[in-house]
């Protein structure tokens, strides 16, 4: 006979409050995602700028303003209505955007435009059916399949990074603002769209600035950009940096910088070790990556935690996984960059955060 396991754990008493709590909480989860899909709409259509800039006003009233069609409009209307982000009158049959409110929905916000955040949800919806056949069957999801990400990114660094560029982030290294009136060699590695080398080489004739980046789209962009800008001592190239570490050109830039691109890398080690080969005497590298830990139990009262791992999972990770590369993901966290600078030949690292960027570390590395 054999005897009783006195050892195997209790079964825990079913909490019937406990479960009536979470599921509130996955209808508002529920409910929230469908205002983040709504929210993407109203900044994509101009609706919250045309709402901001009226009073109460009928759907009609508002579609008209808006260059729209009334009926989706007021469609529209119904579901901010009922999410509390439009006030509306039945007497009179007006809506209203508080200027609260459009504080945080509005192209003239003073502030960041949460709003322009919210495209992030319904692009990486497009994707799903791919993240899926990701976890049955291994291998990634590249980055041609993203559509409007670097129209995104675009925004997104036109609002919170571009803005800051001189009164904040430029600061960090003590004399680079001088330095680049002077007049000295600029590499942007991963530039994207170009909107931070582009003011840059606007407000610096002086220097000369480079920057790389894998996508012909974006690379195309930031060149018309450039045009625009009459920026003659900008040069954008399409470049894989995957072997970056044994093709750049030695000791030929004084300031390197990467805004947000370091971690969707296929080989992030390789370009680090790139930028360590590439940086002269006396430079500087400057870099923009996620807020966050290696751990993820330290990242649980992060504000926008489960955005962040959220698009990492279904962007970040998954193209670095798409071309064979090594998958960090956007949360990799601050443990593991610095570990990665340092084993590039960045010795003196310095970590910094931006009273007005919550998302975000700047790291100042020297060899």
């Amino acid at each position: 006979m054999t005897a009783p396991n006195n050892t195997a754990p209790a079964m825990a008493a079913f909490d019937e409050r406990h479960a009536e709590a979470f599921a509130d909480r996955v209808v508002e989860i529920l409910n929230n995602g469908a205002l983040c899909l709504m929210t993407s709409l109203g900044h994509r259509t101009g609706l919250f700028d045309t709402l901001a800039e009226m009073g109460p006003a009928t759907s009609r009233e508002i579609a008209e303003r808006a260059g729209l069609t009334e009926r989706y409009v007021r469609e529209w209307l119904g579901a901010m209505t009922v999410g509390n982000i439009v006030e509306h009158d039945p007497a009179t049959g007006t809506y209203h955007l508080p200027a609260e409110h459009a504080a945080s929905l509005s192209r003239h916000s003073p502030t960041d435009n949460i709003a322009v955040f919210a495209q992030y949800v319904p692009l990486l919806g497009t994707v799903e059916d791919d993240i899926v056949r990701c976890f049955r069957n291994g291998g990634g999801v590249p980055y041609e399949r993203f559509g409007r990400f670097h129209d995104i990114m675009a925004e997104d660094s036109g609002q919170s990074v571009v803005p800051a560029l001189e009164s904040h982030i430029l600061p960090l290294v003590p004399g680079l603002v001088e330095r680049l009136e002077r007049g000295i060699r600029v590499l942007d590695a991963g530039c994207g769209r170009g909107r931070a080398l582009n003011t840059l080489a606007r407000r610096f004739p002086q220097s000369r600035f480079t920057g790389y980046d894998l996508s012909a789209e974006a690379i195309a962009a930031a060149q018309q950009e450039a045009r625009e800008r009459g920026n003659t001592n900008v040069v954008f190239e399409v470049r894989d940096l995957t072997d970056f570490d044994r093709t750049a050109e030695p000791a030929i830039f004084d300031l390197i910088t990467t805004f947000d691109a370091v971690h969707d890398q296929a080989d992030p080690s390789a370009l680090l070790r790139g930028i360590r080969r590439a940086l002269a005497d006396g430079g500087v590298y400057l870099a923009q990556d996620i807020k966050g830990s290696s751990h993820h139990h330290h990242d649980r009262d992060h504000p926008i935690g489960p955005l962040l791992y959220t698009l990492s999972c279904m962007h970040c990770m998954t193209v670095s996984l798409a071309r064979g590369g090594e998958g960090l993901g956007a949360m990799w966290g601050q443990e593991k960059a610095r570990e990665y600078f340092r084993a590039a030949g960045f010795n003196d690292i310095a970590v910094h955060e931006l009273d007005h960027d919550f998302q975000n570390y700047w790291y100042v590395c020297r060899p």
